[in-house]
């Protein structure tokens, strides 16, 4: 038992897990547009994710604070620089727009974690607003630059679904600014912060709305999309219900970030 839990730490601490919700975000893109696997933008997805999210998480552990490396950080930096090399791999089989519309996503990404101003924090540390750039981040990743890379103009249906994906991410990002409320620096200014967990509740319930009738505007409308939609926000309403400070870290990093999963999962059944 030991072993195996040592085994799901390494697999949510070197951010795979979260990767994997990032490429289940691709798929669904895929679908929704039609478009046809790309095989190069789904893994720079993937691999990008690791890489960007160790960054952002273990950067200022060895950089600023300066704390020893285990062994199971040590594996983690072997797997970011690996994964970093295949980002670039990946990078180059993606279109000249694409490469470019990455880049600045990357240093919106690299805002957030490096301090570029003088005597200034990083974006994260920014207060109210580290929540805003996490969700465009995952935006341009799991929704823009797929269509971009697939030359797919952008129409009505693109930017109804560019607010249903910031919706869903910012909802996301709410349960675990509940879950972290005990635990992040005052300052941040978080939702939970600022209006309270119960308000932030009602919050992340009434976005709820709008990113499932929003479905119904979408010109390629059909039922078992509202459907699985419809079973997700369900979804997403029972884990905003029970999110509380108390819960353990597993509610968060392994199943409110599995939803893209399930979603894909449902969307591959039905």
């Amino acid at each position: 038992m030991k072993f195996l839990k040592l085994i799901l730490d390494f697999y949510l601490n070197s951010s795979i897990h979260v990767a994997l919700s990032c490429y289940a975000l691709v798929q669904i893109t895929f679908h929704v547009f039609h478009i046809q696997y790309d095989n190069a933008m789904a893994m720079f997805a993937f691999f990008g994710t690791i890489v960007g999210y160790n960054f952002v998480k273990y950067d200022a552990l060895v950089r600023v604070k300066r704390k020893l490396i285990g062994n199971q950080l040590k594996i983690i930096a072997v797997l970011s620089f690996i994964s970093l090399f295949l980002v670039g791999y990946y990078f180059f089989h993606l279109k000249r727009i694409t490469q470019i519309v990455s880049v600045v996503i990357f240093f919106i990404t690299a805002l957030y974690t490096l301090p570029f101003f003088p005597n200034r924090r990083n974006a994260r540390n920014w207060a109210g607003v580290k929540i805003y750039i996490v969700a465009i981040c995952w935006v341009g990743t799991t929704l823009v630059l797929p269509l971009i890379n697939a030359g797919i103009p952008f129409s009505s249906d693109f930017f109804i679904k560019c607010i249903q994906r910031f919706v869903l991410v910012f909802v996301l990002v709410l349960v675990f600014e509940i879950i972290d409320l005990a635990n992040d620096d005052p300052h941040l200014q978080t939702v939970p912060q600022t209006i309270g967990v119960k308000r932030t509740k009602v919050l992340g319930l009434l976005l709820l709305i709008p990113f499932w009738v929003l479905e119904v505007f979408v010109s390629t409308f059909n039922y078992h999309d509202v459907l699985i939609n419809l079973i997700m926000v369900l979804m997403l309403m029972l884990f905003i219900a029970f999110a509380n400070p108390t819960r353990s870290k597993y509610y968060t990093s392994f199943w409110v970030e599995s939803v893209p999963v399930f979603w894909w999962l449902m969307i591959l059944l039905f």
